[in-house]
């Protein structure tokens, strides 16, 4: 299973060509507009499933599959976690409990991960699952940590990590996290303000099965989105 989030910095509709190049199975797309608006070329595959969550119909968050797995909003969603959207995603061979992610700055504060660290606890019981993955826009990293605050980054990752959850990059490459060498977003678009904040946490059953994890580059995507995919192909 090949699973790629991009956000793809709005007008979904008109890049879907360029992401489907990858080939991804599961698709996690912040930043993409309501179903209603997306129309593409003849000749451009549709997804088999998918679901949307988001309260302006420009700018939500879009799950879609281009194989047999099958996606559902679980009804444990609690709405208060808006765009940390808890998922079942199956098909005849397995089943995996997917987080879709697009991080909010809270009204009150600059903690992005604050909203993923309240649905992570909210959502904990569903965390013990063999086959868990959360993916997508965390608008974070460790660099960015303020020591006294409980939800920063690093926080994150080692409350996820005491669930045996961990980064597929990381992991895969065998880098520290606010030590990234391959960016996920330019800043504006720019070369020289590169920040890794797109993530795909798995669950150790799944680490075990990863055979890749890319991220696309400057070159190849500054022209559709400040974002580079994030794609990770699991041999399940």
């Amino acid at each position: 299973m090949k699973l790629t989030t991009w956000n793809c910095n709005m007008a979904f509709r008109k890049k879907v060509a360029i992401i489907l190049k990858t080939k991804p199975d599961i698709l996690i797309v912040p930043e993409c507009e309501h179903p209603d608006k997306l129309t593409f070329a003849e000749e451009t595959p549709r997804a088999t499933s998918q679901v949307w969550f988001g309260e302006n119909k420009n700018k939500g968050l879009g799950v879609f599959s281009y194989s047999d797995y099958k996606i559902e909003i679980l009804n444990i969603h609690n709405p208060e976690f808006k765009y940390i959207l808890p998922l079942s995603v199956y098909n005849d061979r397995i089943t995996l409990i997917i987080f879709a992610i697009w991080a909010q700055k809270p009204q009150n504060n600059d903690c992005y991960t604050e909203q993923i660290w309240n649905a992570v606890h909210f959502y904990k019981d569903l965390l013990i699952s063999d086959n868990v993955i959360l993916a997508g826009d965390f608008n974070s990293n460790s660099i960015w940590d303020k020591p006294k605050r409980i939800c920063n980054h690093t926080n994150l990752v080692n409350f996820l990590n005491s669930k045996n959850i961990h980064s597929s990059y990381h992991k895969f490459n065998n880098q520290e996290h606010g030590k990234e060498s391959a960016p996920t977003l330019y800043m504006h678009r720019k070369v020289d303000k590169p920040y890794h904040i797109d993530f795909c946490f798995a669950s150790q059953n799944l680490m075990d099965r990863i055979s890749d994890v890319d991220i696309g580059t400057h070159d190849s995507w500054a022209h559709y989105s400040d974002h580079q995919p994030l794609t990770v192909t699991f041999e399940i």
